[in-house]
C-alpha cells in the first residue's frame, strides 16, 4: 500500500469527569512523496491526529494502515534539541554510532543551511537555525515519513519564509512523504499538494492541488479563488 490509510478514527479524552470527544471518525489517504497539510483553528484536533499518525498516542477506534518500510521522525513546534550537545551531536542523536555515515550527515547539516555551525550550541543558534537543526535531525534518521507539527509557527516572517522554500527543496529532492499541521491558510497553500481542512473533530473539505510549489504565486486568481474557499469553510 502506498502512503498511509487512516480509518474512522476516533479519540476522546476525560476532561474534568466529562468525555471531550476531539476526533470522530477519520477517514484520510496521505499520499507518499508529496506534502499533506492539516488545516484548522486552534483545538480542531490537529496535533491529536497528527500523534496518533506518529504512535504517540492510542487512538480509541479505526485503524491506521502503513506500508512494512514505514519510518517516521517527527519535528516538534519546538526545536528540542539537548542543550549540551552541539548541532552536529543533536543532528545524529539517537542514531547508532557504528551506523553513522558522517558524509551524509554532512551533507544534511550542509542541505539544511548549517555549514560551519557543526560546533555550535543551541543557545548560540537563532530560532532559525535551531529549527534546521531539528529538521536535519529527522532527515538523518532518513525517514520515509516525516510529521511536523506547527514547526514554524514561532519564527519571525522572514526566517518563516526561507523554512518554507528549504522545506519544499527538501521534500523534492529526497522524496519524503510529509504530514505538516498548521493554522496558516498561506503556509498551507504554498507547502501542500494536499489541504486537509478539519473542524470540531472531523474532516470538513479536502483541497488537492497539482501547481508545483516553486510556481505558486498566491496573488494569482487562482490561489486568490482558493483562499476565498477556504475560509468559507473554516467560517473565517
Amino acid at each position: 500500500m502506498a502512503g498511509i490509510k487512516l480509518k474512522n478514527i476516533q479519540k476522546s479524552y476525560l476532561v474534568d469527569d466529562r468525555t471531550l470527544d476531539v476526533l470522530k471518525g477519520i477517514d484520510l489517504q496521505i499520499p507518499e512523496k508529496s506534502i499533506t497539510v492539516v488545516l484548522g483553528r486552534s483545538g480542531c484536533g490537529k496535533t491529536t491526529l497528527l500523534r496518533l499518525v506518529g504512535g504517540l498516542e492510542e487512538a480509541d477506534a479505526g485503524e491506521i494502515l502503513f506500508d512494512a518500510t514505514h519510518k517516521t521522525a517527527y519535528v516538534f513546534q519546538e526545536s528540542r534539541l539537548m542543550p549540551w550537545l552541539h548541532v552536529w551531536d543533536n543532528v545524529v542523536f539517537g542514531l547508532k554510532k557504528q551506523h553513522i555515515d558522517k558524509t551524509a550527515v554532512q551533507n544534511i547539516i550542509d542541505t539544511v543551511g548549517l555549514k560551519g555551525f557543526e560546533k555550535a550550541y543551541p543557545h548560540q543558534l537563532s530560532g532559525g537555525m535551531q529549527q534546521r537543526t531539528a529538521i536535519a535531525r529527522a532527515l538523518a534518521y532518513d525517514p520515509s515519513f516525516i510529521m511536523m507539527d506547527e514547526p514554524f509557527a514561532a519564527l519571525d516572517y522572514f526566517t518563516r519564509d526561507q523554512m518554507q522554500k528549504e522545506l519544499i527543496r527538501l521534500q523534492q529532492n529526497r522524496g519524503a512523504s510529509i504530514l505538516f499541521v498548521t493554522h496558516s491558510i498561506d503556509e498551507a497553500l504554498l507547502l501542500g499538494h494536499k489541504i486537509v481542512i478539519i473542524e470540531d473533530g472531523q474532516i470538513k473539505r479536502e483541497f488537492q492541488i497539482d501547481t508545483e510549489q516553486t510556481e505558486r504565486d498566491l496573488l494569482s486568481p487562482f490561489f486568490i479563488d482558493l483562499k476565498r474557499e477556504i475560509i468559507n469553510e473554516l467560517d473565517l
